[in-house]
């Protein structure tokens, strides 16, 4: 077969990501046209590898009409990378290759999203085998807060059934014993629900991406994350963020995580409590969501640390 690639490893990687978010049916049609016919493929690993041995670069085929916005958004989603749901295709297309040329994008099958900022720091989580926490040498806690909103999020969002990703290790083992919920919704009426314990608990954020099938895409940006330790070793992560169902952006979020070390589990990080405000663009007013802010003040999280 003639390789007319001209595929960086990188980004072949990301085209190979990309493609699994087609369906079989568009996956064989993308084929044909890239192969004007010529090539008759069994199944859909043969179908990606001619995709990718008869595409000149990856710009070209990001392009290509089968290759949808809705696709790509999705894709840039599942690496990390926030975008405003009225993005046009171009600039989609734009940030994935920018994504691909950093050498930032996620490189076979692993999906551990990383910020710019997180990958040029001294790491002070690490997420072993058992996606537990552990901590490392040089404590800083934005850091951490950074490292924790990547792996939690990866995590929850790899639980929904429309990104097509394999489910990551979601549990109670991730929480304490008695961790509490607080989940506040503004969505027409505003309701309140609490939960005690981690199974309960780690049910109920699991419905949110696995039964509802939304999106958490969290702004790791300092606007949009706040990180505060209190002296006896609970940690404070506020985060604020999208949510998205498939190309639709349905509101914005804020998150506080309460951490503390377990150490019993190697001194891994463990959710003590989490408070979830979620409020839908009716309830917004006409507010930008491309990158929600954080309306907790540092006094409010004092008062949680206490």
């Amino acid at each position: 077969m003639a390789n007319m690639s001209g595929l960086s490893k990188t980004e072949r990687a990301g085209c190979i990501n990309l493609l699994k978010l087609l369906s079989k049916a568009d996956l064989l049609s993308l084929c044909d046209t890239v192969t004007n016919k010529l090539i008759v493929v069994e199944n859909a690993t043969e179908a990606t590898e001619t995709i990718l041995s008869f595409s000149k670069n990856a710009e070209e085929l990001l392009r290509r009409k089968k290759v949808s916005r809705e696709v790509i958004f999705k894709y840039l989603a599942k690496e990390g990378v926030a975008m405003s749901p009225n993005s046009e295709k171009h600039q989609l297309v734009k940030r994935t290759l920018e994504l691909w040329s950093s050498g930032k994008a996620v490189v076979g099958e692993s999906l551990q999203a990383e910020t710019n900022e997180a990958r040029h720091r001294p790491s002070t989580v690490t997420v072993s085998d058992s996606t537990d926490m552990k901590h490392e040498v040089g404590f800083d806690p934005q850091v951490l807060g950074q490292q924790f909103c990547q792996w939690f999020f990866q995590l929850l969002n790899s639980q929904n059934p429309s990104l097509a990703q394999q489910p990551q290790d979601w549990g109670p083992q991730h929480f304490w014993p008695d961790v509490k919920l607080r989940l506040l919704s503004r969505t027409g009426s505003e309701q309140m629900e609490e939960f005690l314990g981690a199974e309960l608990v780690n049910l109920r954020l699991l419905a949110l991406t696995r039964e509802e099938q939304l999106l958490l895409s969290p702004n790791l940006e300092p606007h949009g994350l706040k990180v505060l330790a209190s002296p006896h070793g609970l940690v404070l992560v506020a985060v604020a963020g999208t949510i998205h169902r498939d190309a639709a952006c349905l509101g914005i979020f804020e998150q506080v995580f309460g951490l503390i070390r377990s150490p019993l589990e190697n001194n891994s990080w463990k959710i003590k409590f989490v408070n979830l405000k979620i409020r839908g663009q009716d309830a917004l007013g006409g507010t930008e969501l491309a990158a929600p802010a954080l309306t907790y003040n540092s006094a409010e999280l004092q008062l949680l640390c206490s």
